[in-house]
């Protein structure tokens, strides 16, 4: 069998402990604060210990562990200068090479050492062959938390945006804005349980609901109100729905574009707060709505905190969809719930994303403006050109990035028009269906990514089916 490949330099690990040693105190209280998590789990136990071993815990682990009684610790260190500051019997020996008997202890505990280590498995056997049979072993590595930085950007982005006084402590960084909803709603709802979505909705949304066992109730939006939800709707609907934990609006809307206005957005969060219900703002395409006005002005009564929490995506507002990266904003209640499902699901979101937005938030914030005003040109464009052929495809709604098609009376339904669009007539969109029930009669359109003069040919293709 082959050496396992040698990641860290050993022998230069041990030095740098050894230089450590002096200077432990700096970083004490954050080895305390580890080492007192960790060993709470021992609470969960009713087993008594009486040997234990201490694997690198630097001085701290050790006195916890008599303190709790146990009569005889070892503590072991790659550096003989740290095992000799545990003031237990000191070890000088390497993680990758236990020098002790088979069935030694019945307590082994590594607390942020095991991270250094090439041979992982090879030391877990070891640790597992110095236990006894009913021993426990206890171990924490560390993991990178997201940076202050970016949590500082967004937060003051967010205050500017609207006129809000707004902390970094409010935002939870994630891996995406899909991984955000889907941390956000183990939150709020459980099994037999139920977050209510407008329709059509987010197909993403419902499944993540789907996957998590958390039920769906429709919030059926009408094409003569442009698709914005109706507050009085919800409503009656809640009324009838006691299981509903959560109301979930995307605004801008995904599918339909659709805005909901600051007004109707202030209804639904009082009857959210009339209701205990959480009120969940996706609002990913923020950055691309009309004008410079505050979307809304939720933000501004600090008890938002305690009812509602905000999505949000970087990847649609920088351009990079392939480094996933969105934000959670919510209360200190609501997050302390959520690092659970974090801790769980995420662990840290790419760290070379997020150095990159931290820089991008405040520095391209000019970029940002055009990105907007270039979006709106060419919303203003998708409905110039589709005028002349309104009295056929009809625009039930439209926003900064898509476009809601009501199908020409005559027309195949939506799955086989998207079919035959995008086969015979190179238009790809798509079909209501995929967006909920009673959409067989809509396609959903993304027209901001295409320049205006690839958007002149879209009436003659779209005639091409009625």
């Amino acid at each position: 069998m082959s050496a396992p490949h040698q990641v860290f330099d050993r022998r230069l690990h041990r030095l740098r402990r050894d230089r450590s040693a002096a200077s432990l105190r700096q970083v004490a209280p954050i080895l305390e604060e580890a080492a007192d998590r960790l060993l709470d789990r021992l609470d969960d136990f009713t087993l008594r210990f009486d040997h234990a071993l201490d694997l690198g815990g630097r001085g701290v682990v050790a006195p916890r562990l008599r303190a709790r009684g146990i009569g005889q610790v070892v503590s072991m260190d790659l550096s003989a200068a740290l095992a000799r500051q545990a003031g237990s019997l000191p070890v000088a020996g390497d993680e990758e090479w236990l020098p002790f008997a088979e069935g030694s202890f019945d307590l082994v505990v590594a607390s942020l050492s095991l991270h250094w280590v090439n041979d992982l498995p090879g030391a877990l056997v070891q640790i597992r062959r110095a236990l006894r049979p009913d021993g426990l072993f206890l171990a924490s590595v560390p993991a990178l938390g997201t940076l202050q930085n970016l949590r500082e950007a967004l937060a003051a982005d967010i205050a500017a945006t609207y006129a809000a006084p707004v902390t970094a402590e409010d935002v939870v960084i994630t891996a995406g804005c899909n991984l955000a909803f889907s941390l956000a709603m183990p939150v709020m709802a459980g099994s037999g349980e139920a977050v209510m979505l407008p329709t059509p909705w987010y197909f993403n949304h419902r499944m993540a609901l789907e996957i998590a066992g958390i039920g769906a109730v429709p919030l059926p939006c009408a094409a003569a109100d442009g698709f914005v939800p109706d507050p009085d709707r919800a409503a009656a609907l809640l009324e009838a729905n006691p299981q509903v934990r959560a109301l979930v609006l995307i605004t801008p809307n995904n599918p339909t574009g659709a805005i909901i206005p600051p007004e109707t957005l202030a209804r639904f969060a009082a009857l959210c707060r009339a209701r205990g219900v959480w009120l969940v703002l996706d609002e990913t395409y923020r950055d691309f709505l009309p004008g410079k006005e505050a979307p809304h002005g939720l933000f501004a009564d600090p008890s938002w905190r305690d009812g509602i929490v905000q999505l949000y995506s970087f990847s649609k507002s920088y351009c990079v969809p392939g480094h996933r990266l969105g934000a959670i904003l919510a209360g200190p209640g609501f997050r302390a719930e959520l690092a659970k499902s974090v801790d769980t699901l995420q662990i840290c979101p790419p760290r070379a994303a997020q150095k990159a937005i931290a820089w991008a938030v405040p520095a391209l914030r000019d970029w940002r403006e055009g990105n907007r005003e270039l979006m709106g040109r060419r919303a203003d464009a998708f409905a110039r050109l589709m005028a002349p052929i309104g009295h056929r495809w009809r625009v039930d709604a439209l926003g900064g990035y898509f476009a809601y098609l009501r199908l020409p009376d005559g027309a195949p339904d939506a799955l086989e028009a998207a079919e035959t669009l995008a086969s015979r007539h190179g238009l790809l969109t798509l079909p209501g269906p995929f967006f909920g029930p009673g959409q067989e009669r809509h396609l959903r359109l993304a027209f901001a990514n295409a320049p205006e003069e690839a958007l002149a040919d879209l009436p003659a293709r779209l005639s091409g089916l009625g």
